[in-house]
């Protein structure tokens, strides 16, 4: 039976924030807001914990993985970010993107594609999720609540509660969450190639693509 903790939008209480992060530094599987849907998200490193979620989500080995990080500092220590890229991802961070980068190799070797040095990343501005990544000190390795067989992500924390609470340890009550995952961008060949339109306005990078 999953822990359910109701933690305020805007102002997130640490204690409960502390204690969230005790269940991820102990193997935990979480479900937390962003500013786009809610995600799932382990430790880094935490092999059984991303199988958790392949496993819940039905993912294959070819599904990349998001690192969501605290800031651009963070996120420069997990990709090879040249001047263009920093540029855009200053620009357009913190915000409902997903950036596909060239991985560096402090990275761990399970959540990389099978053929491609390749992972995705975020910066959300979402509160409750910047508590999180603050008290944690290193990135979550997440993927969006889409379950197998649905289009749109989970949005209703309570819905969440019936369906995920013996598959997941915690869930995080931040209030209603969108139905639309983040906008993925690709940063891989120079020019920025939108992957999935999602609730991050996609027109800055399709403009320069």
């Amino acid at each position: 039976m999953s822990q359910y903790f109701q933690i305020h939008p805007e102002n997130p209480q640490l204690r409960l924030v502390r204690q969230a992060v005790e269940i991820v530094r102990g193997g935990g599987v979480i479900v937390y807001p962003t500013d786009a849907s809610y995600a799932l998200g382990c430790q880094l490193g935490n092999k059984a914990g991303l199988e958790r979620i392949r496993r819940l989500r039905q993912l294959d080995d070819r599904h990349n993985f998001t690192l969501v990080c605290s800031d651009l500092s963070q996120l420069s220590l997990f990709a090879r970010v040249d001047t263009g890229a920093f540029r855009l991802l200053k620009t357009w961070t913190p915000g409902p993107y997903t950036f596909i980068l060239h991985a560096s190799r402090e990275v761990p070797r399970i959540m990389l594609h099978p053929k491609r040095r390749t992972i995705g990343l975020r910066i959300p501005a979402n509160p409750i999720a910047q508590a999180l990544l603050a008290e944690l000190g290193e990135p979550l390795m997440s993927a969006s609540l889409i379950l197998p067989g649905e289009t749109l992500p989970l949005s209703d924390p309570e819905e969440m509660r019936r369906r995920l609470e013996r598959q997941v340890d915690l869930i995080v009550d931040g209030g209603a969450g969108t139905l639309e995952a983040s906008t993925v961008v690709s940063l891989l060949e120079g020019e920025p190639e939108v992957l999935r339109v999602g609730c991050g306005d996609p027109a800055p990078f399709a403009g320069e693509a």
